[in-house]
């Protein structure tokens, strides 16, 4: 166990030690305000304060994690070896930056909370983040930062033996509409053939109704591949079902239909599910929590992780309406053209709410590429480029991949040619040596 000694044991300090010592590094940490407990420890110990004690382990801590709310935090990003970090502390410390102060800057989302521009769908963009600003949005930083802690550890203390941990991988498959003709009901056929008529789309007009009299596959029903999928790795995946009311945004399935209650279920058999939210229902607990119940009642199973749809997230009040809900798991933090750590972090961690200045139960899977951030890069072969690049800043750090594909991503499309190959990639990365 490692013993932390500082003159105040805020709230801010344990949520971020627990992340970075024991998510990340898995050794259980403690705190002391008292000097006699802390000399009296014979094992793993530091001091986190603003004064040195003697000669101990010891990293001076920055301000921002004995405050409360927000303030003007001043920010200068350095080089670090082959990374980058803020909160400079000088050489008088074991590391030169305040990590914990650092991470906690980033896993918090505290730039969220600050003014900034969003988008036409009121989200934050990369392009806002200090991350983006400062060229390390491809890193797992605070990962990175919790090996070098490890490292100056391990030099001071030789004889203990750290956990070791291994690099996993977490795919997430997004259903926003599980078929493109099947089950859209009359007025949506005949507003989709209108529609194809007028845009001469002659070819999605006779797809249309080839799947419709049952001559053609639906090419959004890509859910054997992905099971047989599943089969043959080790890595459980997590789909998410839209189960919301048809709306301007959310143009999902009837969750009334049959034959789409039954796909989520035999789904369910193979892999876990969740509730990917509509888009209105992430500003109203209402609506979530009518969407909730209903897809309890399809999985007779209290709803254990969800996605906002179009990856909108409103900070705090988005994530308390989860809370207040009990659902335990969000997979919404990411950008979805942006390749990249959104909070810096290929470790799942708690979300901290900034106003009342306490760590929840509501587990955060920041996803780290979406599939439409691939599109970018028009070969085969660069996207395969830049996918190796990621899951190697992952595995170095033995984190946790989380991708986010779509059942349309998997369909014999152009756009998607080749997406096929990405995905098998990143599950064979898995069970690489």
């Amino acid at each position: 166990m490692l013993l932390v000694y500082t003159h105040n044991i805020s709230p801010r300090v344990k949520y971020v030690f627990k992340h970075i010592c024991t998510r990340i590094l898995g050794i259980e940490v403690d705190f002391t305000t008292k000097i006699e407990a802390f000399i009296a420890h014979d094992s793993l110990k530091m001091s986190y304060t603003r004064q040195q004690l003697g000669n101990e382990f010891f990293v001076r801590s920055h301000d921002i994690m004995f405050q409360q709310g927000l303030s003007d935090v001043e920010i200068h990003v350095h080089d670090w070896d082959h990374t980058k970090c803020f909160f400079f502390i000088g050489e008088k410390g074991v590391i030169p930056f305040d990590i914990f102060a650092a991470s906690f800057y980033l896993l918090s989302r505290y730039e969220e909370y600050l003014p900034h521009v969003k988008d036409e769908f009121g989200r934050f963009t990369a392009t806002e983040s200090l991350a983006y600003k400062h060229d390390f949005l491809h890193q797992p930083v605070v990962d990175i930062w919790a090996y070098k802690f490890k490292e100056a550890l391990q030099n001071q203390f030789p004889d203990f033996e750290f956990p070791v941990k291994t690099y996993r991988v977490k795919p997430v498959i997004d259903v926003p509409s599980a078929y493109s003709y099947k089950l859209k009901g009359i007025m949506r056929t005949i507003g989709g053939t209108v529609k194809d008529l007028f845009q001469f789309r002659f070819r999605s007009l006779y797809l249309r109704f080839a799947v419709l009299l049952g001559f053609k596959h639906d090419p959004f029903d890509t859910f054997k591949y992905i099971i047989n999928r599943q089969k043959l790795s080790k890595d459980k995946f997590l789909f998410f079902f839209l189960i919301g009311d048809y709306s301007t945004f959310d143009k999902g399935i009837n969750a009334n239909k049959k034959s789409f209650v039954s796909l989520i279920k035999h789904i369910a058999d193979y892999c876990n599910v969740g509730l990917k939210m509509s888009f209105f229902a992430i500003d109203d607990i209402n609506i979530l929590k009518k969407e909730k119940n209903r897809m309890e009642d399809i999985l007779n199973n209290p709803l254990q992780a969800s996605r906002q749809s179009f990856s909108r997230i409103n900070l705090p009040e988005s994530y308390r309406n989860l809370i207040d809900l009990e659902i335990k798991e969000d997979y919404t933090m990411g950008y979805v053209n942006q390749i990249g750590f959104r909070a810096g972090s290929c470790t799942p961690f708690l979300f901290y709410d900034l106003d009342y200045e306490v760590q929840t139960p509501l587990r955060i899977y920041s996803y780290h590429l979406m599939d439409y951030a691939l599109l970018e890069n028009r070969s085969l072969l660069d996207k395969k480029k830049v996918l190796n690049e990621l899951i190697n800043e992952v595995k170095q750090v033995n984190g946790e991949f989380i991708p986010v594909f779509h059942n349309y991503t998997f369909a014999d499309m152009e756009r998607w040619k080749g997406f096929k190959e990405l995905f098998n990639l990143i599950l064979e990365s898995a069970n690489e040596d």
